[in-house]
């Protein structure tokens, strides 16, 4: 015990160091909200993978996806690097950064309020972000609370407070760069970890063939009579588990506090470095944590689902290591929660505060109270969501993955669709966005009202949100064509940031 609580001093010390140590960096909005659009390759694709994936992924999703889909679970990991991170930077990275910084849009509100020219649009954008992101912030304190309680015994109640006071302190502090350089040292110990905890789980159960054979001898005739189908290539039920892939790959292409990450690279190279970086902790990272969920079923001896939900475990997978290697596990999943919730706060408190507060509310909102009001709206979101996590515990309300689904599923199934053609296409239309954001909004919010009365297929969250993504992107471009389009000169401004010329050296181009 005494050695699990000096490794979370000392974590906890170094995070709060670097927040003041930043703070001196954090003086305006641009550095505080974007570290001055200067962030290079290893620290701005840390920040992408470890806002990508925290407790959710680790304790949530791959607990219950490994339980569903057994060893096959691994294709959403494999989903989650190469369309959620490499495709995401391929695609978006160097387009939004171009665009933003040309219509000097440090959140993705501000882009759409710019870029359709339409301050209701931004007012729009920043409401949903703000109600969304809420649930997502909730699921992050119960998944790490399960460990907690696990390794130190420690009240729930108390878990959420550490974590959201030790959090608040070094975003307040330090803004955009404490977060990216406590999300770069968070990722490695994430990278450490998973490679130690899946080494140990596996040693543990006879190494990886003998896991696997113990796997395939598993069977669950309530969910297919297909005999070893939990060591299968696809698994159980391939055509939920592509839903899974699409919402949690896919999704991230319109989640605000991923995309933001790419208005702060500093330059050229800096995108090409980091979408290696990216892509490649993403396979380490996600792969892995799904990967050891896969072997879930090993443990069903040590796990009531019905009682104690999927989120139980991939703790009782880990309550049997060392005490080194479960106060790694603690530091671990505590790293991907709090980079996951200091870009959560960061993306809601500065977009209520450019997009709602600034010009709306409060008229001539110098820097020095977009400031304040942004590090106070950071105080507030951290209470509100510390409040719901608390009252969904009590309650045992939902499961972390459904939560999150509700969240992922309305952000980017109101937001990729627009952002990915405002960023290519010319044609698209103010209409279109707001319909874009209405469909995806309310349908994730009739989905978790009226879910007995949707299809079956759509009844569960997940697919419910990959179904609105994809919806989206049809209905952007369908509604565009019939809708009023933008003033062409507008349109030919905001567009003209990806003509402007630039000299390269040869071995970048040969020339004529």
């Amino acid at each position: 015990m005494i050695l699990k609580f000096t490794m979370l001093i000392i974590f906890f010390a170094t995070m709060i160091a670097i927040g003041f140590y930043c703070r001196r960096h954090a003086t305006d909005v641009n550095s505080f909200v974007l570290g001055g659009r200067s962030v290079g390759p290893w620290l701005t694709a840390f920040a992408y993978g470890t806002s990508y994936f925290s407790a959710v992924i680790f304790v949530g999703y791959a607990g219950q996806f490994g339980w569903k889909y057994g060893i096959a679970s691994t294709w959403i990991g494999i989903g989650n690097a190469l369309i959620g991170s490499m495709l995401a930077w391929v695609i978006l990275g160097r387009r939004t950064r171009i665009m933003t910084q040309h219509l000097n849009s440090a959140t993705m509100p501000e882009f759409f309020g710019r870029r359709f020219h339409s301050n209701g649009l931004k007012i729009g954008a920043s409401a949903i972000v703000f109600i969304f992101l809420i649930p997502y912030t909730a699921s992050l304190y119960n998944g790490l609370s399960r460990l907690f309680g696990m390794a130190f015994e420690i009240d729930y109640t108390v878990c959420i407070l550490i974590m959201a006071v030790l959090t608040g302190i070094y975003v307040i502090a330090g803004g955009y760069m404490a977060t990216a350089i406590n999300d770069f040292l968070q990722g490695i110990v994430m990278l450490l970890g998973i490679a130690a905890v899946i080494a140990a789980v596996l040693k543990s159960n006879g190494g990886f063939l003998e896991a696997l054979n113990q796997l395939a001898r598993i069977s669950d005739n309530t969910v297919s009579t297909q005999p070893g189908v939990f060591a299968s290539f696809f698994g159980p039920d391939p055509a939920n588990l592509l839903g899974v892939v699409i919402l949690t790959s896919l999704g991230t292409w319109g989640l605000p506090q991923m995309v933001q990450k790419f208005y702060a690279i500093k330059s050229e190279k800096s995108i090409k470095k980091g979408t290696i970086i990216s892509t490649l902790f993403a396979i380490i990272v996600s792969g892995g944590c799904y990967f050891l969920g896969g072997f879930g079923r090993l443990y069903s001896h040590s796990v009531d689902i019905a009682s104690q939900g999927y989120d139980a475990i991939i703790p009782a997978m880990v309550s049997n290591l060392s005490p080194a290697l479960i106060g790694l596990v603690v530091i671990l999943v505590l790293s991907a929660s709090m980079s996951t919730l200091s870009s959560l706060v960061m993306a809601s408190s500065s977009t209520l505060t450019i997009d709602f507060l600034k010009d709306n509310v409060i008229k001539d909102m110098d820097e020095k109270k977009q400031l304040l009001a942004i590090r106070v709206l950071i105080v507030v979101f951290i209470a509100i969501s510390v409040i719901i996590a608390i009252i969904q515990y009590k309650g045992n309300i939902t499961f972390i993955a459904q939560l999150m689904g509700v969240s992922w599923g309305a952000l980017a199934g109101a937001f990729l669709a627009p952002f990915l053609y405002g960023l290519y296409w010319k044609k698209t239309t103010a209409i279109s966005v707001w319909a874009s954001f209405l469909f995806g909004a309310g349908f994730m919010i009739c989905n978790m009202l009226l879910r007995s009365h949707f299809p079956t297929m759509l009844q569960s969250p997940i697919n419910a949100g990959a179904f609105a993504m994809l919806a989206g992107l049809v209905l952007v471009p369908v509604i565009s064509l019939f809708t009023p389009k933008l003033e062409k000169s507008f349109v030919d401004a905001a567009f003209s940031c990806y003509e402007r010329k630039t000299q390269v050296t040869v071995k970048s181009d040969l020339g004529e």
